[in-house]
């Protein structure tokens, strides 16, 4: 009998003993919080991913659950030069270990560079895959070459205008002063 694998619940450790391969193409609306980092609606937008589970023994010869997550997306964000929409192509491609517990996760993380997690009958791999998407996410995004020229100006007429027709207050103290009248 064949076992079922869904990526709400993943059972990690079964996932990794059986050496399982999921992936999917799901749309980007699925995945609230990195759909809301769009700038414009996009109803097109598909998230590609795929996990694998492995087993992996460890110094002792005990078996280690171990998931590597790929996963690309293409999202519409704000172009730090220019303030126009930019197709930012998002990707990951990491390594995953599980520890049985907080303690044991706590201290593999200070001995190893993959990130360590907690083995759980119920992982939610969706929320991982957003999560890391979400960490790969450029902090200023832009394009190679903007598509419109990108005003690099030190002076803005329409407020050196504005400071022109205001009033000088000390112009109506100096008024006073010499008592004359407006």
């Amino acid at each position: 009998m064949k076992r079922e694998f869904a990526p709400e619940r993943l059972d990690v450790a079964g996932f990794a003993e059986a050496g399982v391969r999921l992936s999917a193409a799901d749309a980007l609306n699925r995945y609230g919080r990195l759909a809301a980092e769009a700038v414009e609606p996009t109803s097109s937008g598909v998230i590609a991913w795929e996990a694998v589970g492995e087993e992996r023994h460890d110094a002792a010869g005990r078996a280690e659950p171990w998931l590597h997550l790929s996963a690309s997306a293409t999202l519409p964000l704000v172009c730090q030069r220019c303030l126009a929409p930019v197709q930012t192509r998002i990707e990951v491609d990491r390594w995953f270990r599980f520890a049985p517990d907080e303690d044991a996760a706590a201290a593999l993380d200070e001995e190893s560079e993959e990130d360590v997690l907690v083995v759980s009958r119920d992982f939610d791999l969706h929320g991982l895959i957003e999560d890391e998407l979400l960490m790969a996410l450029p902090i200023t995004p832009r394009h190679e070459v903007c598509p419109q020229d990108v005003p690099l100006s030190v002076a803005d007429p329409d407020f050196e205008a504005a400071q022109d027709k205001r009033a000088n207050p000390f112009a109506a103290l100096a008024k006073l002063r010499s008592g004359k009248p407006e």
